[in-house]
């Protein structure tokens, strides 16, 4: 069942993300990004089997990062895209030391949630690591890339070929930093490789998926931006 639950998972991360934008406009896509960055490195602490692989489950979160960023800069530019990716870059990070320090605290005896958080947060910093160094390359690469793909394909028609191309380039080169990162010693060779080659496919395979709902996104009026 994992399959069809990802698949539907991923339409319903999409959904959200399209009504988002339709009440809040541009802020909603940069709110988005930055709780998606958050929810994505949580997430990515949980590994699922997908198509007989090992795979993270943060992947279509993360895709969606990829959306988001892609639709600012088709709608409103390279600079409004650039300013969404250092927004993601400062929740992550601030993630990262608010719950270190939440950490810290003594919990009483009536505490239930302390040893979960520390099963999770605790692995946190070097998943942030990788996530954070893969994040701010990548996501600068992308919405670069899209903007160098944009000036020969520049047509609504072509909007496609600017959002997988641009992802297929930053997504390659995020993975190939955040994996090794990320998840060092925490398990064998063969499940790195495992989830490197799983987590380029998924990543690829989320840029098809969202590609129609980058159109829908193109042909919506946000309530509070009338154009």
């Amino acid at each position: 069942m994992n399959e069809v639950l990802w698949i539907l998972f991923a339409v319903v991360n999409f959904v959200i993300i399209l009504a988002v934008y339709k009440l809040f406009g541009k802020a909603g896509l940069f709110a988005w990004i930055a709780v998606g960055t958050i929810i994505a490195n949580i997430q990515v602490t949980k590994t699922i089997e997908l198509f007989g692989l090992t795979a993270t489950l943060g992947n279509i979160m993360y895709g969606t990062l990829f959306l988001a960023t892609d639709a600012i800069n088709e709608r409103y530019g390279l600079k409004d895209a650039k300013h969404s990716v250092y927004l993601g870059f400062f929740a992550m990070i601030a993630m990262v030391i608010i719950m270190q320090g939440a950490l810290m605290f003594t919990p009483s005896d009536t505490d239930i949630a302390n040893e979960s958080l520390h099963t999770i947060f605790e692995l946190i910093p070097q998943i942030a690591l990788g996530s954070i160094t893969a994040y701010i390359v990548s996501q600068l690469l992308d919405v670069h890339v899209f903007q160098r793909i944009k000036k020969r394909f520049s047509s609504p028609a072509t909007l496609y070929i600017r959002n997988i191309g641009s992802t297929l380039i930053s997504q390659l080169l995020d993975t190939a930093i955040f994996v090794p990162i990320a998840f060092f010693g925490v398990f064998d060779t063969k499940t790195l490789f495992s989830i490197f080659v799983t987590t380029y496919i998924i990543k690829v395979f989320v840029a098809f998926l969202d590609t129609p709902f980058l159109y829908i996104m193109q042909r919506i009026t946000p309530l509070n931006e009338p154009m």
